[in-house]
C-alpha cells in the first residue's frame, strides 16, 4: 500500500475511534420520557421487603359504601434517564417522545439524591392528604378551619379561643386551610400591618372578631400565636395505599380525588372508558400545572388511554405531542373533570384542549 494510503487509512480510523469516544462520552444532560401509568382503581403488585409478592387496592373504603367500576384511572408518570452518552442524547433529542433537560434542573448540585427522593416523597403525601380534603368536599363533606390553640399574650389572644372556627376573612368565605392562609396573606398585601375583621362560630353563635395577621417564617401569612387544623368528617373510610410504587410528586393529586368520588359513587363515573390524567390539586379542589405533561400523554395511550384529563395551563404543551385517539379533556378544577365524566358518560363533547 502506498504511503498515501496509509495515511488516509490511519486518519479514518483515527477519526472513527475519536468520534466513537466523544459520542461515548456522557453528557450533563438527562431525558425525560413517559414513564409507567398505575390505575387508582384498580390492583397492583409489588414484592416486599421479604420477597414476597403483595396485591393492593390503590383506593379503598368502608365495604358498606365502596363500589366497583369497568372503566380506570390512570395516574400518569414521567421516566428520568440519567447518565447518559451523547449518541443516546442526540437519540432523544430528535425523538418526540422524550425531552432533554440539562441534568442540574433536575438533580440541583446543592442537594443530594436522597434530600430529592425526600421532597418528591412528601410532595406524593402531601397530594394524597389535599386530594382527599377535596374529593369528601365534592361529596358534601364541608371543612371546617377550627383553631386548635391559641398561645398565652400572643396578638391573637382572646380576640380567639380554642374551638372556634374561622368561616371568612373580611367577608371572604375559608373553605380550607390553604384559603385561610392566601387570604390572610391578601389582607397583609392591601393594608400592612392592618387588622383584619374574622368571622367565627363559637359555641353554636356567629361572633366577629379582628387580629392582625404576621408574617411566618417560611414566608406564609399566619394569625400570630393561632394554630389551626382543618376538621372534615370521612363517613365513608377512604384510604390510600402506594407502599411500593416508588411514584413521587404531585401530579397525581386530581387522578386521586377522582378515584376517591368513584370508589365510593354507585355509579361508574369512567363509563367503562380508560381515562388517564394529570395535575396538582389543593384542598379546594383547584387543579394546577404540571411538568413532562408532553411525555405523559404518550405513556397514557400506550396503557390504553382514550381520554386525558389535562390542567388548563398544560394544553398547548400536551396538544403539541398528542398521540392520535387521544382526547384532551381540560380541565380547572376537581368540579370540571367530575362534569367532563358526566359528559362522555352521556354522549356530550366536554371541554376540550
Amino acid at each position: 500500500m502506498k504511503r498515501r494510503g496509509v495515511t488516509v487509512l490511519l486518519g479514518a480510523v483515527l477519526v472513527s475511534l475519536l468520534t466513537w469516544q466523544a459520542l461515548s462520552m456522557r453528557v450533563a444532560y438527562v431525558a425525560l420520557g413517559p414513564g409507567p401509568t398505575v390505575d387508582a382503581l384498580g390492583v397492583y403488585e409489588y414484592t416486599d421487603d421479604t420477597g414476597q409478592v403483595q396485591s393492593i387496592s390503590l383506593i379503598t373504603a368502608d365495604d358498606a359504601v365502596s363500589s366497583q367500576s369497568d372503566g380506570q384511572l390512570r395516574l400518569v408518570t414521567v421516566r428520568i434517564h440519567d447518565d447518559i452518552d451523547l449518541l443516546r442524547a442526540l437519540y432523544y433529542w430528535i425523538s418526540d417522545d422524550y425531552a432533554v433537560v440539562p441534568r442540574e434542573f433536575q438533580y440541583p448540585d446543592d442537594k443530594s439524591k436522597d434530600e430529592i427522593a425526600a421532597e418528591q416523597a412528601q410532595m406524593w403525601e402531601n397530594s394524597q392528604s389535599a386530594a382527599e380534603t377535596a374529593a369528601l368536599r365534592a361529596l358534601g363533606e364541608e371543612v371546617s378551619v377550627t383553631v386548635t390553640s391559641v398561645a398565652e399574650d400572643s396578638p391573637s389572644d382572646e380576640a380567639l379561643v380554642e374551638g372556634d372556627v374561622i368561616t371568612a376573612v373580611a367577608g371572604e368565605p375559608v373553605t380550607s386551610q390553604e384559603k385561610l392562609a392566601s387570604l390572610l396573606a391578601e389582607a397583609m398585601l392591601a393594608d400592612p400591618g392592618e387588622p383584619v375583621s374574622l368571622s367565627l362560630d363559637r359555641d353554636d353563635s356567629t361572633v366577629t372578631s379582628e387580629v392582625t395577621p404576621e408574617q411566618h417564617e417560611d414566608g406564609s401569612a399566619v394569625l400570630p400565636g393561632v394554630l389551626v387544623e382543618p376538621v372534615q368528617d370521612d363517613p365513608y373510610g377512604l384510604t390510600v395505599t402506594t407502599e411500593g410504587l416508588n411514584i413521587g410528586g404531585p401530579s397525581a393529586g386530581l387522578i386521586f380525588a377522582l378515584a376517591m368520588v368513584d370508589r365510593v359513587t354507585a355509579e361508574d363515573l369512567t363509563g367503562g372508558l380508560v381515562i388517564a390524567g394529570t395535575g396538582e390539586i389543593d384542598e379546594d379542589g383547584n387543579v394546577g400545572p404540571i411538568g413532562g405533561v408532553a411525555q405523559k400523554v404518550v405513556g397514557a395511550k400506550a396503557d390504553g388511554a382514550t381520554v386525558f384529563l389535562t390542567p388548563a395551563a398544560n394544553c398547548e404543551s400536551a396538544k403539541s405531542n398528542v398521540p392520535d385517539g387521544l382526547t384532551l379533556v381540560k380541565v380547572n378544577t376537581l368540579d370540571d373533570a367530575l362534569a367532563s365524566l358526566e359528559a362522555l358518560r352521556e354522549g356530550r363533547t366536554p371541554a376540550t384542549c
